[in-house]
């Protein structure tokens, strides 16, 4: 299904740029005026002199992949660009820009200058919020790092048939410790601890046996309840996606606010996308059934129990607006700049093939 006369309608000039005014949100404001028309996106007739715009939101752990892929689409750098763009890098034959290249596939006329044919902005909340935006169409595209089932479980069937999964990447979700902690000696957890921390079994550093500093009462960080990592976690290492967890402290809504905390800390466990590890936020190592799964060597292993998939949902199908911007993240030249450069693993071959087969086929 690609149509969505029932619920796809271009933004007006004024809408497009007040959605970017938001906090959290990219892209450009040029919005050039789309030539093709709306039939080429499947809405409705008759508005083809407004200017369009995509909007996606939701997951602060998907928001790194497409923030920077909405940012560069909307600046549609030129064909020479090749630190942003290179078509010939990547065996594509065209000279054109950007954004004009990957929405050409699906009709869309170049706007004649730097403008893309529609911008794109991303909202940044977290996977339960996105999706409810798509539901609502306030989104087209919604951002999670959980599945649907997941973060509605009392859906039917029915209802989560209407949601089209496009899995942009992989992320392996780390363990962090505050700075301290680490340097006292927790470079290492197995996943047994990790589960008496946040069920409240364990509730100071001095319980940890490689822990070798002042005693000192853990601070336990969960993510807010409807964000995709929190489910993510309860799913995979808890073994239930509605797990309680009594341990936890205090819960973050976006990965962005547990780094801050985790870094001013001295005391902290948390849970985080792994795009957002650092010097101040050191990722340590989980042992897990006999395995030991150490950051920056084997996370990426499909074994390993937080690995998870970064999805980007339609709803109601895919329209062709929708297919050629999710067609450039899924690509080879997606995942190369905007998967991997995030510090997320990139789909195999076989998982790219299938991804791209579940778009349209693009016009040419």
């Amino acid at each position: 299904m690609t149509g969505k006369s029932t619920r796809r309608k271009f933004l007006t000039a004024a809408g497009a740029s007040g959605a970017l005014a938001l906090a959290g949100c990219v892209g450009g404001t040029g919005g050039g005026t789309n030539q093709s028309g709306n039939q080429n996106d499947g809405d409705s007739e008759g508005q083809s002199s407004e200017p369009s715009q995509l909007k996606a939101g939701g997951s602060s752990t998907v928001y790194p992949i497409t923030s920077t892929a909405g940012s560069v689409w909307s600046s549609n750098p030129p064909a020479s660009d090749e630190e942003y763009w290179g078509p010939s890098n990547y065996d594509i034959d065209t000279e054109k820009r950007l954004a004009d290249y990957w929405a050409g596939l699906y009709g869309f006329e170049a706007t004649g200058d730097a403008a893309p044919p529609f911008d794109v902005s991303v909202g940044l909340s977290h996977s339960g919020t996105g999706l409810e935006k798509l539901k609502n169409d306030l989104v087209d595209i919604g951002n999670a790092s959980a599945p649907v089932a997941a973060e509605f479980p009392d859906a039917s069937d029915e209802e989560l048939n209407e949601y089209t999964d496009h899995v942009v990447g992989v992320d392996a979700q780390p363990i962090v410790v505050s700075k301290e902690v680490y340097e006292a000696g927790v470079e290492e957890l197995t996943a047994e601890q990790v589960r008496k921390i946040y069920t409240g079994d364990i509730t100071n550093w001095s319980q940890i046996d490689s822990y070798d500093g002042e005693e000192k009462e853990i601070q336990a960080v969960g993510r807010a309840e409807g964000s995709g990592t929190d489910t993510a976690f309860r799913s995979n290492l808890l073994g239930d996606p509605d797990a309680k967890m009594p341990g936890v402290d205090v819960r973050k809504g976006q990965n962005q606010q547990v780094k801050t905390l985790v870094s001013k800390s001295d005391n902290v466990v948390a849970y985080m996308a792994l795009a957002f590890v650092g010097s101040d936020v050191p990722a340590i190592s989980l042992s897990f059934d006999g395995t030991t799964y150490k950051p920056g060597e084997n996370l990426a292993d499909e074994d390993y129990p937080l690995s998870r998939d970064l999805h980007c949902y339609t709803y109601e199908g895919t329209s062709k607006k929708e297919a050629a911007y999710l067609r450039m993240i899924i690509s080879e030249f997606g995942q190369d700049n905007y998967v991997k450069t995030q510090g997320y693993a990139a789909l195999t071959d076989e998982r790219r093939t299938t991804q791209l087969d579940k778009l349209p086929d693009p016009d040419n």
